[in-house]
């Protein structure tokens, strides 16, 4: 390199990997628990995704391009009531192990079992929005439904994506949410474990907003996809005479 050359900034080595491949040796922290093992001084794939090794940081993560949601502390997700226990709930979250919701964080104080019934409040097959409080890989994720715009959900479609895809839909900064929101009028909250919940002025347009979203999830490899989603959902709004025709 010469003088008048600029230095080039060294990117993360990235990589196809499948199950039993060696991603790297010697000690980094995994960023994404389940999809990696390490055995003596190795990290191998337990998943087929893209693997990212930053030999700056020391860190490696497995971003997995099919399977179940991987839970990382801090994420929303959108759960459903799976069973309960005298002061607590199992939460499907979609992950490799249910989620567990304490009843002291989801009514704000203690909880008498000899005088309530927890089914009073969620019950099986309910769906609630939460965060992941804690998780490792030594406990099932704890969730928390304290912060706005957590809590029960009581109207509304869910659909459920593949967890990979939901960065599509959420796009660049928020760019396809967007146009999904603004171009119909509906709320859409995205469940970073791959279920979404949709509120609609009508029918017609919960409908439109479904179809772009199983089109980006079938497209999210693509480019252009939120040009092409905005014009999708304009044509359906055309073709149903929710607009008139350009």
């Amino acid at each position: 390199m010469t003088a008048s050359e600029p230095e080039q900034e060294s990117k993360p080595e990235r990589k196809l990997v499948t199950p039993g491949d060696l991603i790297a040796e010697g000690q980094y922290k995994v960023l994404t628990p389940y999809t990696v093992i390490k055995k003596n001084d190795g990290y191998y794939a337990l998943v087929v995704g893209l693997a990212t090794i930053d030999d700056e940081s020391k860190a490696l993560k497995l971003v997995p391009l099919q399977g179940p949601y991987y839970p990382s502390p801090e994420d929303v997700v959108i759960g459903i009531i799976r069973s309960l226990g005298i002061t607590s709930w199992e939460v499907d979250i979609r992950a490799p192990s249910p989620a567990i919701l304490y009843a002291t964080d989801y009514l704000g104080r203690p909880i008498n079992p000899a005088r309530e019934n927890l089914s009073e409040y969620l019950d099986v097959g309910d769906v609630i929005i939460a965060k992941i409080q804690v998780f490792d890989r030594t406990r099932d994720p704890l969730l928390t439904t304290r912060g706005r715009g957590l809590g029960k959900v009581t109207k509304g479609a869910v659909i459920e994506i593949s967890p990979v895809k939901v960065p599509r839909v959420i796009g660049k900064k928020g760019s396809m949410q967007s146009v999904l929101e603004g171009e119909t009028g509906c709320k859409v909250i995205v469940g970073r474990n791959g279920r979404l919940v949709i509120n609609c002025p009508s029918k017609d347009l919960e409908e439109i907003v479904v179809l772009a979203i199983r089109k980006i999830e079938a497209e999210a490899h693509t480019t252009g996809l939120t040009d092409r989603i905005k014009e999708f959902i304009i044509t359906e709004k055309v073709r149903r005479g929710l607009i008139s025709g350009r």
